[in-house]
């Protein structure tokens, strides 16, 4: 079996996977999502912490309400900003104004998916298992050969700016670990599986320019059940564009 395959085979896919890879074209129809709808300009909205910050172990409410209403707030409030003015533009706006746009809409859109997605795999008691723990081990030989691999990269961010990222790569159907700087870099066909901030203001409140202890700090809270759903989402549509 292909690695690729292996690693699809390693979560149960639901039914209405099965309908999708290769039923029929009824069956496709059928189990189609109904289309997403749009976000209006300037309509993005704040999402709450989805764990009580007092209640993490080596990291403080302090550091992330500080984290959650500043820096990813701020994102959203200036995504909404940028987003206001695309809509001014005209065929008769100076490109050096459209590209600078653009260049900020991208960094915000990022930094807003990035923190939301960093926030939603902490709370947790940091245990691993399930379908990850499995295809992780499978591609890297162990659990603790992708972990030892994932801290080298974010300890690389130290004194730096950026985030480091296990994506499941949707060109390849591998598991990666990504380094992403700016919010603009990331790979560009991939479902990010679990992000850890390297910013310094993810941690520089707890731990100032240290930031091995804030990433072990960040193991110790990882919610694995909410990385093993995105894998279980990533494998549907592998399976999916595949079929």
């Amino acid at each position: 079996m292909h690695r690729r395959e292996a690693l699809i085979a390693l979560a149960t896919l639901p039914p209405a996977v099965s309908a999708l890879a290769g039923e029929g074209q009824g069956s496709k129809d059928a189990q189609r999502p109904e289309a997403a709808r749009p976000i209006a300009p300037g309509g993005h909205t704040v999402k709450p912490l989805p764990f009580e910050p007092g209640k993490l172990s080596g990291l403080s409410a302090k550091l992330l309400t500080s984290h959650h209403e500043n820096n990813y707030a701020g994102a959203v409030k200036n995504l909404n900003a940028v987003e206001q003015q695309l809509t001014q533009v005209t065929k008769d706006t100076p490109g050096f104004v459209v590209g600078g746009l653009k260049e900020r809409e991208l960094l915000f859109t990022n930094s807003v998916i990035l923190h939301e997605l960093y926030f939603g795999n902490l709370g947790g008691n940091g245990r691993t298992g399930g379908a990850i723990a499995k295809a992780l081990a499978e591609q890297y030989g162990s659990l603790a050969r992708w972990e030892e691999l994932f801290r080298a990269t974010g300890a690389s961010l130290a004194g730096g700016s950026g985030w480091t990222l296990l994506d499941f790569n949707l060109h390849t159907g591998d598991l990666r670990t990504y380094w992403s700087g700016n919010h603009t870099q990331s790979v560009a066909f991939g479902q990010p599986l679990l992000v850890m901030d390297m910013y310094e203001h993810a941690y520089a409140l707890d731990y100032g320019a240290k930031a091995a202890p804030y990433i072990d700090a960040f193991f110790r809270n990882l919610q694995w059940d909410e990385v093993n759903r995105r894998l279980e989402r990533a494998q549907r549509a592998w399976a999916v564009q595949r079929g």
